[in-house]
């Protein structure tokens, strides 16, 4: 939002002017003179005198009357500057990136040697950006450098600046969200002179049309300067992400493309179009002025009235924006967007927009909240980001800037520094940051830790030190903006009364899946193929990193099935003796329940699977023998390279693939039975259940099972068909290789595998794919095995990553006799050979291979679980094409080997999308390649070995860069970084 620099140059027209010439009286008082207005609550420490009052126009206005000082400072020293001539515009924009105050402009030069306070005065006018009219974006900041060039009183373009600088004072203005402040300061004695002079611009600006190019330019000027800055381009991104049609969507900055080129091409009047904002929102009634200065209130009284009741009021109602809730209630916001930052620099913003706060001002909630998710002591969760050595700092809460608080929303932002290895493990760091808001929801509010906050702002405002006379009154104008009047010197500061629903409203909202998540890093650049369309800013869209919460309910959906297994175990043992079998299998979009044997007591096991399903309970002892058990498993499976192997590959291929390092991460946590029955309730609530009946039933006796999962869970229908496939990312018309080192550290055993991505492809390529593989299988032996003697394990296989097509060559060696580079050469070699041995393939051997598979397809089945394993295949990927060997068998029966020849060779081209996925264990091969890179392990994660495991630690991937024989080949190190440039494949089915 702007950062306003009110440099001007020229003078002009005469505005509205109401009110009588001669002032407004003040009221009789009775009583002493100089009386203080006893309503307005005040710190202990503070010796001023206030004084409230409003005007017969309606402005509001807070006299603040500072006779504390003494008497040897009565008077300024240093000598008056003579040459009333010298009218400096030594004004220039100074602007701190991290400051939340929008539109802030330059303070001016202040004088060093000043005896005495300075007077000051601030305006605060509630109306800001919001109002700016579609067609002329940037017209509210525009304006507010407008009015300053000039009055029909004092008409001098530069006449106020000049009177200001010559007595040691200075003048700023802010245009925000929804309101505009003015201020100035200047010495004692000049105060009344400065007042009128600065109220002129509210009663007749001239804003003549002359200037009105010339002031376009700087505000252009400023906008131009704003653009390298990380904080304005991190709000125009996140402002459009708002609804269209909400102000918040709106350019605010102005420049002078929307306030001059564009308005010259559509023939707006920019300067009409000026003078209408004014006469509209420049009305007194909307206005609340606070004036500090060294004179009694009964004096500060009658300047105010007699200056300040010429301000015109239009009678209009203000500007009111509270009924467009919910701005960033949209796809679009529960993302993550990758950014390239101008400075170098690893950021992670995590936001959240809440309803409007402002209301809870008496128990600030949003405080309350960012006081113990900023707190740095031990247990916090900037103290556990440290001992990672993740991040340098943690900002958490609102800033109260318009950006952040207005009457349509609030927001509540995390903003840590990451270190280099900290943005590596970002994900991580929003585990914590999710894990840490878990924490507070479950434990709610605590009336012990808000008291405690609560005398600690209190003790801050009884002993507060005096501020800046100019900064004071701008903050005091603002807050008679918001607060009642006993409230407008503490409002903003204290915490008045605990309230805990108040507290758990926005608590309970801020959730994995409500976040907004901005990642800054220089690493993105070359990698964010989108622009914001005012500033430029580079950058990329995914979805939401899968949460810790979707991996902990990965776990707590592993851990359900296996505790109802065991739940089953004694009760379905009788089923099992009568040679009756079930299977319950959690797969990856849902629970699998299998069931064999003879028809006339099946129907009973069901039931009973269905009622322990509908009545899941689970004793403490046994969940934790359960949790155990499966970190076992998830360790067991993630140290063996080839299920390592497969977990990276498809991690990179399916779009929120989880993976088996999250989930093993995830089991750390500190789950409970709570944790598990919570998430055992909500699995039951909405359901989609399809199912396949074989073999000796009836329809009617098929409906009936159906119908007893209905009745007996009373499920509804989630509100959505939930996808049965992951969607699958496009890969990049060029080689890419990612190399992991093996987590088994006692283990030789490597992996490579080569795989090349098809796309989205028919039944004919499908079955064209399955006759390539098949010819492939005997060379690739006879190459990698037989003479390479490679591995033991060498195997071409047919890919179907969720409906997208592709093939893949597997060599499973040890690295105390090959490299996994030297491997993947030789893998490389294999398919040129096996490219020439296609092009000579004869007629005959081609057709022998045809002739194979076809028999192959219509061979008979010889169970009938081998007939329920196809069709099953065709349910869960809902794509019902029961006859599909039959429709395969056809497409052999006409396929030509020129048409297989050719389909291989569209692979090998220098465009191909290729992708090499190394797992890489120990041994001397790969300490010829790597020497020190492959490294067990940092200290760090040594101490997390030594917490986790006797074996290892197993909850992150060390990638290895390649040895020169892969040079050319682009490496991924970083999974999420990599997968999130690319686009992704629609969900395809395969079904023609």
């Amino acid at each position: 939002m702007p950062q306003t620099n009110k440099a001007r140059t020229s003078g002009g027209s005469a505005g509205e002017v109401s009110g009588p010439e001669c002032g407004e009286p003040p009221p009789a008082r009775a009583g002493e003179a100089d009386q203080s207005d006893p309503v307005i609550v005040k710190s202990p420490s503070d010796p001023k005198k206030y004084r409230y009052i409003e005007l017969s126009n309606g402005l509001k206005a807070l006299l603040i009357s500072d006779l504390t000082q003494s008497e040897s400072n009565r008077e300024p020293v240093a000598k008056e500057e003579e040459d009333s001539g010298e009218e400096e515009d030594g004004d220039s924009e100074s602007t701190n990136e991290d400051s939340n105050c929008v539109n802030k402009c330059s303070e001016g030069v202040k004088k060093n040697c000043r005896s005495e306070k300075q007077s000051a005065a601030a305006l605060c006018i509630s109306v800001g950006s919001f109002s700016d009219p579609a067609d002329l974006p940037g017209l509210a900041h525009f304006l507010e450098h407008m009015v300053f060039m000039g009055s029909e009183k004092y008409p001098a373009e530069n006449g106020f600046d000049a009177f200001l600088k010559k007595h040691g004072g200075s003048d700023n203005a802010s245009t925000d969200c929804e309101r505009t402040i003015f201020k100035f300061d200047v010495q004692r004695k000049y105060l009344r002179e400065a007042l009128d002079r600065w109220v002129q611009f509210f009663i007749g600006p001239l804003m003549i049309p002359d200037a009105v190019d010339r002031e376009v330019e700087a505000v252009d000027s400023e906008y131009q300067m704003a653009q390298p800055l990380d904080s304005n381009r991190k709000e125009m991104l996140f402002g459009g992400l708002a609804k269209a049609g909400h102000p918040m969507s709106k350019f605010f900055w102005g420049n002078a493309q929307t306030l001059k080129n564009e308005p010259r091409e559509k023939n707006i009047d920019t300067y009409e179009r000026l003078r209408e904002f004014w006469r509209r929102y420049y009305s007194a009634h909307y206005m609340t002025l606070a004036v500090q200065s060294k004179e009694t209130l009964d004096n500060l009284e009658e300047w105010v009235r007699a200056i300040c009741i010429k301000i015109p009021n239009n009678g209009q109602p203000r500007a009111d924006f509270s009924d467009l809730q919910d701005p960033f209630d949209t796809p679009d916001f529960n993302k993550l967007y990758r950014v390239v930052p101008v400075r170098k620099i690893h950021a992670l913003t995590i936001s959240w927009a809440l309803p409007p706060q402002d209301k809870h001002y008496r128990v600030k909630p949003l405080h309350y909240i960012s006081w113990l998710i900023g707190h740095e002591g031990a247990g916090s969760v900037l103290s556990l980001l440290r001992k990672k050595c993740w991040a340098l700092a943690l900002f958490g809460g609102n800033s109260e800037s318009g950006f952040d608080q207005n009457t349509t929303y609030s927001i509540f932002s995390v903003s840590i520094t990451l270190s280099d290895e900290g943005f590596q493990n970002f994900f991580q760091v929003i585990h914590i940051v999710f894990q840490y808001l878990k924490m507070l929801q479950s434990v709610g509010p605590q009336q012990r830790i808000y008291e405690e906050i609560q005398k600690i702002e209190a003790n801050e405002f009884h002993y507060q030190e005096q501020m800046e006379p100019i900064e004071f009154v701008a903050n005091i104008c603002e807050n008679m903006q918001l607060f009642p009047k006993e409230d407008f010197l503490r409002g903003d500061q204290l915490m008045f009364e605990y309230n805990p629903e108040v507290i758990s409203a926005p608590l309970t909202l801020l959730t994995p899946a409500t976040a907004n998540i901005l990642l800054l890093s220089p690493e993105h650049d070359g990698r964010c193929p989108l622009n914001e369309k005012w500033f430029g800013t580079q950058y990329s869209v995914e979805g939401n990193p899968p949460p810790q919460r979707i991996w902990e309910n990965l776990v707590l959906f592993d851990l359900f099935v296996n505790i109802l297994a065991h739940n089953l175990a004694e009760p379905a043992y009788d089923a099992d003796v009568a040679q009756l079998e079930y299977m319950l299998f959690p797969g990856d979009h849902g629970l699998f329940i299998r069931l064999k044997g003879f028809n006339h007591k099946l129907p009973l096991l069901l039931n009973l699977i269905v009622d322990h399903l509908a009545n899941f309970s689970t004793a403490p002892n046994v969940f934790s023998m359960y949790i155990e058990q499966l970190k076992k498993t998830y360790y067991i499976i993630l140290i063996k390279p080839d299920r390592l192997g497969r977990d990276v590959r498809l991690q990179i291929l399916e779009h929120h693939r989880w993976s088996v390092m999250q989930k093993y991460e995830a089991i750390m946590a500190d789950l409970g039975v709570t944790d598990l029955m919570d998430f055992v309730n909500r699995f039951k609530a909405e359901l989609f259940v399809e199912g396949l009946i074989q073999g000796n039933f009836t329809s009617a006796e098929s409906k009936e099972f159906l119908q007893y999962f209905i009745e007996k869970l009373q499920y509804k229908a989630p509100p959505a068909e939930p996808p049965v496939l992951f969607r699958v990312v496009e890969l990049p018309q060029t080689h890419h290789l990612c190399k992991v080192q093996s987590l088994n550290k006692a283990d030789a055993n490597s992996e490579v595998t080569v795989y090349y991505q098809t796309g989205l492809k028919n039944l004919r390529e499908h079955t064209l794919m399955e006759l390539l593989v098949m010819h492939m299988e005997e060379p690739c032996f006879d190459f990698l095995r037989t003479k390479e003697t490679l591995g033991y394990q060498v195997y071409p296989s047919c890919r179907n990553t969720s409906g997208v097509l592709g093939f893949s060559v597997t060599v499973e060696t040890q690295a105390t006799k090959f490299s996994t580079d030297f491997v993947e050469g030789k893998i490389e070699a294999f398919l040129v050979s096996f490219g020439e041995k296609m092009v000579n393939l004869s007629d005959e051997a081609f057709q022998t291979q045809v002739t194979a598979l076809i028999k192959l397809k219509e061979c008979e089945d010889t169970q009938l679980g081998e007939e329920v394993d196809r069709n099953w295949f065709e349910v869960v990927t809902q794509q019902y094409v029961f006859d599909r060997l039959n429709k395969e068998i056809e497409v052999l029966k006409n396929v030509t080997k020129d048409e297989l020849v050719s389909f291989f060779m569209e692979h090998r081209h220098a465009s191909s999308r290729k992708l090499s996925i190394h797992v890489v264990g120990f041994g001397e091969k790969e300490k010829e390649t790597h020497g020190d890179d492959q490294s067990s392990s940092s200290p760090e994660s040594q101490d997390t070995e030594r917490k986790t495991s006797s074996y290892g630690d197993v909850s992150e991937l060390i990638f290895l860069p390649a040895s020169p024989v892969l040079a050319k080949a682009s490496r991924i190190t970083d999974i999420r970084a990599f997968t999130s440039s690319l686009n992704l494949h629609p969900y395809h089915k395969i079904l023609q």
